[in-house]
């Protein structure tokens, strides 16, 4: 019954935003929202380019409805308005920001939760995060400095963060260096988790390969090493280790058909987790150029994951040993997800541009890769709704 196909995320969570108590950030269909103009993410240009400051500004208004469901049940609802801002100074320097504001309600998972159906409880919550970023240009080399804060009744989560950009003399390769810390505090309203720490580290490598005119491929190497409270405080008997250990490999490539005026994308993404967990993610885009400055880009994305060292089946409380790492969250259970989805662009004249997107998700314990998922999962589905409204200025 997960959320997303995030191991243990419980809601969608914006752009540049810290994860509530046990999950990691979940925040890639905003990130890739706020990629502006349009669908394609910067570093999707068939051509590389120097490490120089944007020669324009630009101002974006997105607006996220998402919502999931199970057999006999609507879940979470969640309405989350975005603004991202990007503004040069002078010839070295631009600054950038994002500020995001959710509106969670609904109904938390069915089983093994304090706040579930029988309670009556259920969530109800606002979540505001803001995230600002300063990079200077120096030619062929690019330096960043961030922070981030994400504040909700029962979490918040700051953060800081360094990045390095170098490129090659013909701007056909591009390293990337970078460096975060988190610093996030749980105070559950069940009073379960009574102002609990959690700091976590994280490193970050990555290349930008020019291969052609009209082909580009990216390789991305993350590892977070962190310690502190982990734990659900929401799940009954969930009690999980006091440190996590996540390393990522994504892999994205773009290859532009000149005759067709289209760009065919696919990326692949490994993550393994220290609490057992291995997952693996597989996207394909097309991204079609239409007349009148239309684009539409139909996608398709399949998801699988192993199961916690800690995660027990049904029935609950089955395999609970007092004091020791346990939960029955299904998120940390063994399954398999597609998500297909469609995304339009209108480009206007004067620099607007307007976008919508639609997204699908469907979730099964027998679509695990290889087969053998956990058994006992209801199927899961989700969908999210976004539209969009851009200026470069």
């Amino acid at each position: 019954m997960a959320a997303t196909d995030d191991p243990d995320a419980d809601r969608p969570r914006s752009a540049g935003a810290a994860p509530a108590a046990g999950g990691a950030p979940t925040g890639a269909f905003l990130a890739a929202a706020l990629a502006l103009p349009g669908i394609l993410p910067a570093w999707w240009s068939p051509t590389a380019h120097a490490e120089t400051a944007p020669d324009a500004g630009q101002i974006a208004l997105r607006y996220l409805d998402y919502r999931d469901w199970q057999p006999g049940a609507d879940r979470m609802r969640v309405r989350s308005p975005a603004l991202y801002v990007l503004k040069p100074l002078g010839d070295s320097f631009a600054v950038e920001g994002t500020l995001v504001h959710d509106g969670i309600s609904g109904a938390s998972p069915r089983y093994h939760d304090a706040l579930s159906g029988a309670s009556g409880i259920g969530v109800s919550d606002h979540r505001t995060a803001g995230d600002g970023k300063l990079t200077w240009y120096g030619g062929r080399v690019a330096v960043g400095v961030g922070a981030a804060v994400s504040s909700e009744r029962d979490y918040l989560g700051r953060a800081l963060s360094v990045d390095v950009r170098v490129s090659t003399p013909d701007n056909n390769r591009t390293w990337a260096f970078g460096i975060a810390g988190n610093n996030d505090r749980v105070d559950s309203v069940n009073g379960v988790a009574e102002n609990r720490a959690r700091r976590s580290v994280d490193l970050f490598v990555g290349l930008t390969q020019v291969l052609s005119a009209d082909a580009i491929v990216q390789s991305n190497l993350t590892y977070s090493a962190g310690h502190g409270y982990y734990s659900d405080p929401y799940k009954l008997l969930d009690t999980r280790p006091d440190h996590r250990r996540v390393f990522a490999w994504l892999t994205r490539a773009n290859r532009y058909l000149p005759a067709v005026d289209a760009t065919l994308q696919v990326s692949y993404r490994l993550l393994t987790d220290s609490f057992g967990g291995t997952s693996h993610a597989l996207d394909a885009a097309w991204v079609q150029s239409l007349p009148a400055g239309w684009s539409v880009a139909p996608s398709l994305r399949y998801y699988t994951q192993s199961a916690a060292d800690f995660y027990f089946d049904p029935p609950f409380p089955q395999g609970f040993v007092p004091g020791e790492n346990y939960t029955a969250d299904t998120r940390l259970a063994a399954f398999g997800a597609f998500t297909p989805g469609i995304g339009v662009v209108k480009r206007l004249a004067d620099g607007w541009s307007v976008d919508g997107r639609i997204e699908y998700y469907r979730q099964r314990a027998g679509w695990r890769l290889g087969g053998g998922g956990s058994p006992g999962l209801a199927p899961f589905s989700a969908r999210w709704l976004q539209v969009g409204l851009s200026k470069t200025f």
